[in-house]
């Protein structure tokens, strides 16, 4: 996607990486019994992990055909519902994925991972002030395992609604529960830089891109700041990186052009 430029109020919005699994699948119980409607729930089960393999090799097809199996089997599964999503939203279906998300957060309305997915699409597709409240929700499960996720969520997304004091406040909690929460590490970088911060922009920047692999807007925004720190040279570092890692992407200039 296209990241507007850094001076912008808005962040760049990552979206899910189904290789990387960087989604919260709704787990249920198992429940082994030697019954037909056991045999069919373990089914479920079964088509359910043969999606989530395929959606990590990238067979989003695939992925989509298993969940959907999944989900004729057992049509009230939270986590039948995420798994559709999130293949369907990776074919380019984003509005279509919306629903399936949806669905999952009526059938597991305490559940804090499916709260925290809907959340998450909500933002991605230009709601970000409404999907505050889901992340907030999201955080009231005591059975959540992964509230770093959630904060991290919230603050990245409080940033693009343009609130800049909750967007501080949640992304320095994430940052306290998981010190190497790439999305909290990536959004304080860009809190940092809109506030003209330079050198915090660049410390948070430079722990983003250990904690976890590239993308092009976080090699694009460290050359940006670089740009602003006068570091010619790490400028077109991170510039070359980019257009080295990343050829198709169209994010503007890097690499020793003055940022706006």
């Amino acid at each position: 996607m296209a990241l507007a430029g850094a001076g912008c109020s808005r962040v760049a919005f990552i979206k899910t990486d189904p290789s990387r699994g960087d989604f919260e699948r709704t787990s249920e119980p198992v429940v082994v019994h030697e019954t037909a409607e056991g045999k069919q729930r373990q089914t479920a089960r079964n088509s359910l992990t043969l999606s989530e393999e395929r959606l990590r090799t990238g067979d989003f097809a695939a992925a989509e055909k298993y969940a959907r199996k999944g989900l004729a089997v057992d049509p009230n599964s939270a986590a039948a519902n995420t798994m559709v999503a999130v293949a369907v939203d990776a074919q380019g279906r984003a509005q279509e994925a919306g629903g399936y998300y949806l669905r999952a957060t009526e059938i597991a309305p305490k559940d804090g991972r499916a709260l925290n997915n809907y959340g998450t699409w909500l933002c991605a597709n230009g709601r970000a002030k409404e999907s505050l409240d889901w992340f907030d929700r999201a955080l009231q499960d005591p059975t959540y395992t992964t509230p770093a996720a959630a904060m991290a969520n919230a603050g990245r997304c409080a940033l693009d609604a343009g609130d800049s004091t909750r967007a501080e406040r949640d992304l320095r909690m994430a940052i306290d529960a998981d010190p190497t929460n790439a999305v909290a590490l990536d959004a304080l970088a860009r809190l940092n830089f809109q506030g003209g911060r330079y050198m915090e922009a660049r410390a948070f920047s430079e722990r983003r891109l250990s904690a976890a692999p590239a993308s092009a807007e976080a090699l694009l925004l460290a050359s940006q700041i670089e740009d602003k720190l006068g570091d010619s040279a790490a400028a077109s570092r991170y510039g070359r990186r980019l257009r080295e890692e990343f050829p198709g992407a169209a994010l503007g200039n890097a690499g020793g052009s003055k940022s706006p």
